[in-house]
């Protein structure tokens, strides 16, 4: 996957300036995120790169369904996580509704279960927010010619597979969903009403929690719950 990583980037920058502007020409940038500084930010790459070109900004799926019927030559950058996707399977639908779109998911935070159920997906390029912003302009010249794109964190996890231990052979079931509910954000009184529970009980199950999965706070153990898929990303913003 490395391999195929940089070759693609490499296969963009050698294209002569001409021909890449061809490409460009007639492309819609749909930006799908509720974040008004991710769409400055991003337009102003854009328009950096691609000079005056169509650029649209689209608040929930249905704006962005209507966007997508209207334009066929389209790149369209989403945070899945801030953007009203009820679930991956939401996503793949609405990604091979509009097969000729490319795709280009870009957020804080993707799972693993995420970033290894779309490996297969060719037309997804994957970017963190926090990458440089020679990865992101990358992801947009590549996306823009047709090609996909997976930033260095994404590409080293396809090949590395999970770098901690499966949660399955750590924690109990009990455990597991314990964790889940702070991963969700709920306080500890509130998991104890939900699992009908003593607080002390509550307390002492995450106590063990953090114990076995090494971490020392709760935003620890949420990163760890959505790194291996225990807790979707876009659960934790409803």
């Amino acid at each position: 996957m490395a391999i195929v990583y940089h070759r693609l980037t490499e296969s963009i920058e050698n294209k002569p300036l001409l021909e890449f502007h061809q490409l460009v020409m007639n492309t819609t940038f749909i930006i799908a995120d509720n974040q008004d500084i991710t769409y400055e930010g991003l337009r102003c790459y854009i328009h950096q790169m691609f000079g005056d070109c169509h650029i649209v900004n689209v608040a929930n799926k249905s704006e962005l369904i209507t966007t997508l019927k209207q334009n066929s030559n389209v790149v369209v950058v989403v945070d899945y996580a801030l953007f009203d996707f009820n679930g991956v399977d939401d996503f793949l639908i609405m990604e091979k509704r509009f097969s000729k779109a490319c795709w280009i998911l870009f957020s804080n935070d993707l799972s693993e279960n995420l970033i290894h159920r779309l490996s297969s997906e060719n037309s997804v390029s994957m970017v963190l927010k926090e990458n440089s912003g020679e990865e992101i302009r990358s992801a947009l010249k590549c996306a823009s010619c047709g090609e996909r794109f997976l930033c260095h964190q994404i590409t080293d996890s396809l090949l590395l597979g999970y770098t901690k231990r499966d949660t399955d052979s750590v924690l109990t079931n009990t455990e597991k969903e314990i964790l889940k509910l702070i991963a969700h954000g709920k306080s500890v009184k509130e998991i104890a009403e939900i699992r009908v529970s003593s607080v002390h009980t509550i307390i002492t199950h995450k106590k063990n929690i953090f114990r076995k999965l090494e971490v020392n706070n709760v935003y620890e153990a949420t990163k760890y719950a959505f790194r291996t898929g225990l807790a979707e990303v876009a659960e934790y913003y409803i």
